[in-house]
């Protein structure tokens, strides 16, 4: 589909999706959450992408909701609301389903809804100037669809804090609680870091990176009973069995390349 309000772009092997609407914040309405669906969705079927950034232009990452679409959110019915967020929900599951690696460029302010955007993607880098917050009891509604994937990301402790005061946190607080991976001084530092990020990603396997992105869904949280260690010894059962596991154990014992790497 055509793109209005983001671009996509790929190259040597990295699919950016960069939020293209400066002038709100890079809030987003109905139009952007079926773009940005679209866009992950397009990405992570493209057979030549082994990894997403998620980027945003200008001085914030995402403001959660556009103004103009909660006017009209303020006069839908209970079935209009829930047919809306369910739209909300397919984009944060897209992307955390998708099967490439994802990675959010943070390079300013994170609020309500774009929390969400931050917390499906895989990895999360911000810059220091970024302040992050889930203010949505400040007009009396719940980070509802947003809250599973914001409590994986930084646990139900601070989770209990900041969905319930609704203050603004600053990225030092976001790295300690676990919801960014690093943080990092100005945009170059940004774009080293998420480079560093992508090179070690296109370094590995990408059958094997699909595979332990899915393994850690279906892993963390669980008991580890019998069902659970069957399902592990699988998963690695599968993988050394493959074409990929194969070449990859038989290139570290030749001391060569893998082929994904390219001619040895």
């Amino acid at each position: 589909m055509t793109h209005r309000y983001l671009t996509l772009t790929v190259n040597a092997g990295v699919a950016t999706v960069t939020l293209t609407q400066p002038e709100i914040r890079n809030a987003f309405s109905d139009e952007v959450i079926v773009e940005i669906t679209d866009a992950f969705r397009t990405a992570g079927e493209h057979p030549d992408v082994r990894a997403i950034v998620l980027a945003a232009e200008g001085p914030a990452f995402c403001a959660g909701a556009n103004l103009n679409w909660m006017r009209r959110m303020a006069d839908y019915s209970r079935e209009e609301n829930l047919q809306d967020a369910g739209a909300l929900a397919e984009m944060l599951r897209t992307i955390y389903a998708c099967p490439k690696p994802t990675i959010a460029r943070i390079q300013g302010d994170v609020y309500a809804g774009g929390m969400g955007l931050v917390a499906a993607c895989d990895m999360a880098v911000a810059s220091n100037n970024a302040g992050f917050c889930l203010s949505e009891v400040k007009i009396g509604l719940v980070p509802g669809t947003i809250a599973p994937y914001v409590l994986r990301a930084m646990g139900a402790r601070a989770s209990h804090r900041y969905f319930l005061t609704g203050e603004r946190f600053d990225a030092a607080e976001a790295l300690r609680i676990g919801f960014v991976h690093q943080v990092v001084e100005d945009a170059e530092a940004l774009d080293g870091a998420v480079d560093g990020l992508l090179k070690s990603l296109l370094a590995a396997g990408p059958e094997a990176v699909k595979a332990c992105k899915q393994l850690v869904q279906d892993v963390a949280g669980r008991d580890i009973d019998a069902p659970l260690i069957a399902s592990t010894v699988e998963v690695i059962a599968d993988i050394r069995a493959s074409e990929e596991g194969k070449e990859g154990v038989q290139a570290f014992l030749n001391k060569r390349k893998p082929k994904w790497l390219g001619t040895p």
